[in-house]
Order: structure tokens, then sequence, then C-alpha cells
């Protein structure tokens, strides 16, 4: 399918709503029914009616749809943040006893799911190198239900070979999930390599305008339906309508948009590899990334997502190095807007409640937005004094 056709007019049925060229807001929660018939038949298939709008939501439905088609998936379900979106997908297949395998290195809320919250309830779990084939098959229990990927993750950005994880996992009766927030579904789509159900936090690049927490998960209709009858509906995650809205008006732009930040980010990363005060670049479409190859085979595009470790003898210096960047560069979390954001590690130490983290204080994440990439390393041409002895 066009992907310009499923963003500009697929689930958009204009006759419905007096032929108006932007779907309305259905900010309804409930719907009534002209018969007893009718409303039997909705209650007994919610997914695909409106009943309530904790379950769906005639706005939603559409937003569904594209989500469904871009992830070439047959379904979508829509929730109100990424980590809830990735809790129902892991949490639906898995049940007291069960085993769940993991990547290393997860988003710090998905980790905290596995090793706090479902280890409450009776599943073990292990967290591996995934991009290892052979640790992947000496991890697998009897009781094994779910392989958990991230490819690549949104911090040190260690890929997984998709297609091989699917096959080997289908080997063992294994369902797989795939966060695939960082690539969007412009430039990569798991389910065509085979994994059975896709998540994103589409806060990020399917929103692409910093005004909306949502997430999505995208599989098989019948995983979906079976996800949407206990667990969506039992736990309550649902989407507003608006905020569908606003995700419905921010997928008009996101192919123009991941593309305009992938071309920004790959002059930038270009500029700060061959810089004598950068360490490493981090960049999965950068030739200095270890996964290069991989990268190119199963990814079309990397958008504006990347980290950099620099030659700082001092946490000072990283310090006045970061705010030596704004406001060219932003402190904040999240990626996929319009501007530009930095998240230094620095930020993390002498918090006084927690050891710092695993990675060094000269170690920081960028995101690339649509600001003109040479007023970018202009700014980074300036705050470099910062880190001359």
């Amino acid at each position: 399918m066009d992907t310009s056709y499923l963003l500009t007019h697929l689930g958009e049925e204009r006759e419905d709503y007096y032929n108006a060229v932007i779907p309305p807001i259905m900010q309804s929660s409930n719907f009534a029914y002209n018969s007893l018939a009718d409303f039997r038949s909705a209650i007994l298939n919610e997914l695909d009616n409106f009943v309530y709008s904790r379950g769906n939501n005639p706005t939603v439905a559409i937003l569904r749809q594209k989500l469904a088609a871009l992830e070439q998936a047959e379904d979508a379900l829509v929730f109100g943040s990424g980590s809830a979106a990735c809790a129902v997908a892991i949490i639906s297949q898995l049940q007291a006893g069960d085993h769940l395998l993991s990547v290393q290195s997860p988003y710090s809320w998905t980790y905290k799911l596995i090793s706090k919250l479902l280890s409450r309830f009776g599943i073990s779990y292990d967290f591996i190198d995934a991009s290892n084939l052979q640790e992947i098959e000496a991890a697998i229990r009897p009781n094994t239900k779910v392989l958990f990927l991230e490819s690549p993750n949104s911090l040190t950005f260690e890929l997984q070979d998709l297609a091989a994880c699917a096959a080997l996992a289908k080997k063992h009766g294994i369902r797989t999930i795939c966060d695939n927030s960082y690539a969007s579904p412009i430039y990569q789509n798991p389910i065509a390599l085979g994994i059975d159900l896709v998540v994103h936090s589409a806060t990020k690049y399917l929103n692409g305008h910093s005004d909306v927490v949502a997430g999505v998960v995208c599989g098989s209709k019948a995983l979906i339906q079976k996800m949407f009858e206990l667990d969506y509906m039992a736990l309550g995650p649902a989407i507003s309508p608006n905020d569908a809205w606003l995700l419905l008006r921010g997928l008009r732009t996101l192919p123009l948009r991941i593309q305009k930040s992938n071309e920004h980010a790959k002059k930038v990363v270009d500029y700060l590899a061959q810089h004598p005060k950068v360490d490493y670049v981090l960049y999965p479409g950068h030739p200095s990334h270890p996964q290069y190859e991989l990268a190119q085979k199963q990814m079309s595009g990397f958008g504006g997502l990347f980290s950099v470790n620099f030659k700082a003898k001092r946490i000072e210096q990283m310090e006045r190095f970061s705010e030596a960047l704004m406001p060219t560069f932003l402190l904040a979390v999240s990626w996929g807007g319009f501007e530009s954001l930095q998240v230094p590690t620095a930020c993390f130490y002498n918090l006084g409640t927690a050891p710092p983290p695993p990675l060094p204080f000269s170690f920081v994440r960028y995101y690339v937005g649509l600001e003109d990439p040479d007023y970018i390393i202009d700014a980074f041409e300036k705050a470099f004094v910062h880190l001359e002895d």
C-alpha cells in the first residue's frame, strides 16, 4: 500500500462526517444503539465497534488503521504511553511460571517492568546479548514464552538480526516482540522480517510535535484481539480521542520529518566523528558503528538519534560544554520532534539518590531535529572550547 495514500486517506470515510477533509475528534465516552440486536452485536465485538471509549472510539479507529498499515500488520492498539504499550504486549503473552528473554539494555521502564514487576507474579527472566544467536538459543528454557527485542535501542544503539531472531523463536514456539521506536515504520518493518508484535513509543516520530504521550502495538488480528479482550480492557490504558487526533495530524508529515532529521543527523555525525575532541560516535547509519552492515541490511534509514563520547577529563568540562550548546540543543528527554535535544550522562552523576550510571560522564545522547545542520555544527564549534585543557 502506498505510504502517501495510507497517511492521507486510509480509514477516512469522509462522507460519514460531512466530507470534512480532516476527521473530527469524537469526544464521546459511550455510544447508543437503535436496537437490542445491534447493541448486543457491538458488545460481542467491541474491538471493531463502538460501545465505550475505553475500548474503541471512531477517532482512535482511524489511527489504528493507519498505524497497522504502516507496520504491515493486520491490526493495532493505541495506548496512553509507550511504556503501557510495551507492558501490555509483554503481559498478554505470559502467565505465572513462564520465562522471558530480553535484550540486555532495553528502555529503562521496560527493564523495570521485567525485573521488578513481572517477577512479583512468578515470571522468570534473563537479559541476554541478543546480537548473538548462540547466546539466545543457550538461554531458551522449556517454559520460555517471549523474546523481547529493541533494535536499535535508544541509547547505545545495539541491533539484533530480526529475521534470524524470529526464525529461531518460531522454531521453539516463542513469541517475539520488538520495540521499533528508534527507526519508526518508515525505516524498519519488523513484522515483514517475521516478528510477531511491534511496539512503539508514539510520542517520538509518529507524533513528532512533542505534545502527545502515546504508545502502539501492531500485530496479527488474532494477537491484537486476544490482547484487547482481556489485558487492554482490564488495565484501561486507552488513549484519549483528542490525543489520537493529534497523532493523526502528526502522521501526515512523518516521512518528511524523519527524512529531514536523518539527513541533518548524518551531516552532524560526519562532522563529530572526525573531531579531535570526540572519542567515538554511536550511530547505526555511520560506517564506524560495529553493526553497520546489519543496519544497512534491515533498515532503510536512521533518523536523528545518536550518542557521542567526548575526550573530557573532568565532569565540570562536560557540564560547561553541554550548557554552552543551549538553546541549540535543549536539555530534555525523548526525541522525534522539531527541536534538537541532548541528554548528558553527567546529569545523572552526583544525584545523591542513586549510584552513577554505567556510562562515563563524557557520554551524551543527541537528537537532531529540523534545524539547519550548519547551525547545529556552529554551536558545537563554539562549545568545544570548554573541552580544552
